[in-house]
């Protein structure tokens, strides 16, 4: 690096912190270091959609687990979270949802996050947009984030859609318009075949600019505190440790996981457990690794007929093809069909969410498919449980102690039992039905109690965690409506983490957006 102190430093250049770093240093005059601790996401498998499995534990991946979840039989759940430039944009399966309009609206009258209700963040998904098909006043054209129908769409997910529809769901032809409840097939952030990351679209054009440094393979190990202000951080970096400083403020946009335990290593967080770990309090914030929310997802697969399945056409011929033009199934992103329902009457929004797969998909598909299959997973995305994420040690290079607490609370394994119902009676009749020949892991007709054992042996992550540095009016409050940390001068979070409740559906969409919004705030306050 040529310098030792910058405008701002960004602590992990993911989905928001890539954001973070590009619409800064659209203004000359401000410099900014963007620390990564991963590197370039450089791998055909980071740019080929239906590939994004196999970078599951590899060097890609942070490679994290949970504490053992006595819901789901004590089985400790697999979490990937990327490592390298674009976070887990980099690594997730492209599906482009923003939520529904209920869950911003909470956020702002549950919560106290003022300035954050539909109304406030819709602008903010529009500037970021890209869409190849949709406009105003819902979709964007000409932002960063291209989003577009798949290139390649297999006959298993238009069977799924018809036989929702004929099952009695509305057809939503956008998850992300008026409605959010029905069956549809996805948009995903991809151009042309390609995975459409925040390293894509923020990150590498804004690299030409000289005000902004890029530092890959540099791991944060703690905030620097002069007082009650931070004023930089301390990173690791081939084999040596540096300090930066920040003259105007630091970034944290390390993530749900990242973050608040960057966050309790430097001091800051509840100081009850950080005695217990040897980490001397700077600043009492009890918030800080509490409230930790993620979708429970569980797989239904089958057995198909008549039909082919992704995993058979991941050749090499499809890889040429792929390679030369972003065609075939390889460009598929697996879960290329869903819907969107609720679990019972009353409800003010959706609580079920499924995705459809022309695959086996399982246990993070880590398991080469041997058969053909089909796999429809419901996903539970209003949930109640909270969960944490503690410090086990005060070395930076120890994993957290993650307790995802799923299930914890019975209102969730009642809506995902209902939910699994529906998707069971969806699949099992028309055009998808005809496909399926015998189920995986379950009877032919499920009994309640075997789809809850189903639930509890098969359950994982959708990958969505999010609320560990929650933002709120509240006692357990971690950041205020402008994502600045309560009780520090000088930072800010800025990632998944300040979600006071996960929205409904997946959080990729919503984590640039809240970057987005935060870059005009920060802007705002120099």
């Amino acid at each position: 690096m040529a310098q030792d102190s910058y405008d701002y430093v960004i602590v992990g250049a993911g989905s928001a912190g890539a954001v973070l770093a590009a619409r800064l240093t659209e203004d000359p005059q401000t410099t900014v270091l963007l620390l990564e601790a991963g590197g370039e996401a450089d791998a055909d498998e980071v740019m080929i959609p239906a590939a994004f499995p196999t970078l599951f534990k590899t060097k890609w991946d942070w490679n994290y687990e949970t504490t053992e979840q006595k819901q789901l039989n004590s089985r400790r759940a697999y979490w990937p979270r990327m490592k390298a430039l674009g976070g887990c944009s980099s690594m997730n399966a492209m599906i482009y949802i923003r939520g529904n309009r209920a869950d911003y609206d909470d956020w702002r009258d549950q919560y106290g996050a003022a300035g954050w209700g539909f109304d406030d963040v819709l602008p903010y998904f529009i500037k970021a947009e890209d869409n190849a098909r949709f406009g105003g006043p819902l979709h964007g054209r000409g932002g960063p984030l291209h989003v577009e129908d798949r290139v390649y769409t297999h006959q298993l997910s238009d069977a799924f859609v018809d036989s929702a529809v004929g099952a009695g769901l509305k057809r939503n032809d956008d998850f992300n318009g008026v409605e959010q409840e029905g069956a549809g097939l996805y948009q995903v952030t991809c151009r042309r075949g390609r995975r459409w990351s925040t390293n894509e679209a923020y990150l590498k054009p804004a690299r030409a600019r000289s005000n902004l440094t890029v530092a890959t393979g540099a791991f944060a190990s703690r905030l620097v505190l002069r007082g009650d202000r931070v004023t930089g951080v301390t990173f690791r970096q081939g084999g040596a440790e540096h300090t930066v400083t920040a003259s105007s403020e630091v970034l944290l946009c390390g993530g749900t996981v990242n973050s608040p335990q960057l966050l309790m290593l430097s001091g800051i967080g509840p100081g009850s457990h950080l005695a217990e770990v040897g980490v001397e309090t700077r600043v009492d914030l009890p918030g800080v690794g509490a409230n930790l929310q993620d979708h429970p997802v569980v797989p239904l697969l089958w057995y198909t007929r008549g039909t082919s399945d992704l995993g058979q056409l991941n050749n090499v011929r499809n890889f040429v093809r792929w390679k030369a033009r972003g065609t075939g199934p390889l460009a598929s992103n697996v879960g290329e069909a869903g819907a969107f329902f609720a679990s019972r009457d009353g409800l003010a929004a959706p609580d079920i969410q499924i995705h459809s797969a022309p695959s086996g998909f399982y246990d993070n598909g880590l398991h080469e498919p041997t058969s053909r299959m089909f796999t429809a997973a419901p996903t539970l995305v209003s949930v109640q449980s909270r969960g944490s994420i503690r410090l086990r040690s005060s070395d930076p290079s120890w994993h957290p102690a993650i307790d995802a607490a799923y299930l914890e609370d019975q209102t969730d394994l009642d809506a995902l039992l209902a939910g699994a119902r529906r998707t069971w009676e969806i699949c099992t009749q028309g055009a998808v039905g005809a496909y399926l020949d015998r189920p995986w892991q379950l009877p032919d007709d499920p009994a309640d109690e075997d789809l809850v054992e189903h639930i509890r042996t098969w359950t994982q992550t959708l990958y969505h965690p999010v609320s560990t540095c929650a933002m709120g009016s509240g006692e357990d409050a971690v950041v205020d409506a402008q994502l600045r940390v309560r009780g520090v001068e000088g930072l800010r979070v800025v990632d998944a983490s300040v979600m006071p409740a996960v929205p409904r559906g997946n959080t990729n969409a919503p984590t640039i957006m809240v970057a987005e919004k935060a870059a005009d705030e920060i802007r705002k306050a120099r």
